[in-house]
């Protein structure tokens, strides 16, 4: 792997500097009382093109390395949590598995919305019960049709109560172990949530990190993620 950092990422990482120092940290202790980040800032974040960063250009993104996104990374990481781990998650987690596992229809869907930051990611893989075992799941999506039906329970949802795109895992075959789970896109509006309590935690925003019941969530069976085969 190259670890040189080409002129592009270096100019992008002082312009992402001069944002944190200018537009986020006069906001940081706003965003910490209130629990909260302003859609304003957001806003600004994706003119930025910050949503983006994972996202191949063809589709609207910056398509940036792990190495630059690091570089990248290490500004961001210079101010308050609540608002970078909005970025990380949708640029991380979020998206990754739409851009590296889904097929072209689904791309084409998702992916330039999520670029702009129109759509925010979000991943909903831990369970309560499930401890560091990450392939212990309850969740199922049953198939109905043309549809699978999920059911279950997900815990430490990061961009949830923003996101409009999830990546849900759930067992679709148990008789296979960690090869019987499937990842599904999931768009908010097919979701049935009941939400968990607010906890407030040191450095870290609830409002954007939540537990969610999933009750009779409805997913077209072409919104499956990749090969079934594949697994966890």
């Amino acid at each position: 792997m190259d670890f040189r950092l080409s002129q592009d990422i270096v100019r992008m990482k002082e312009t992402v500097r001069q944002f944190v120092e200018n537009e986020v940290e006069p906001l940081a202790m706003r965003i910490e009382e209130e629990d909260d980040v302003p859609q304003a800032l957001l806003d600004k974040s994706k003119a930025l093109g910050l949503f983006g960063l994972s996202i191949p250009e063809e589709y609207g993104g910056m398509g940036v390395n792990m190495v630059g996104k690091c570089a990248l990374y290490e500004e961001l990481g210079k101010t308050i949590n609540g608002y970078t781990t909005i970025l990380g998650a949708h640029n991380g987690i979020g998206s990754v598995g739409l851009v590296e596992l889904s097929n072209e229809e689904q791309k084409m869907r998702y992916l330039p919305r999520m670029a702009s930051g129109e759509w925010i990611g979000a991943f909903a893989l831990t369970e309560p019960q499930a401890g560091s075992n990450a392939a212990n799941l309850r969740t199922t999506a049953v198939k109905k049709g043309d549809r699978y039906v999920l059911n279950g329970q997900k815990i430490y949802i990061t961009n949830a109560p923003i996101a409009h795109v999830f990546t849900v895992m759930a067992v679709t075959d148990s008789a296979l172990g960690a090869k019987g789970i499937t990842s599904f896109i999931v768009e908010r509006d097919f979701l049935v949530f009941k939400w968990g309590a607010l906890r407030r935690r040191w450095a870290y925003m609830d409002r954007t990190r939540r537990s969610c019941t999933l009750r009779m969530s409805r997913c077209l069976k072409k919104m499956s993620l990749g090969p079934r085969v594949l697994g966890m």
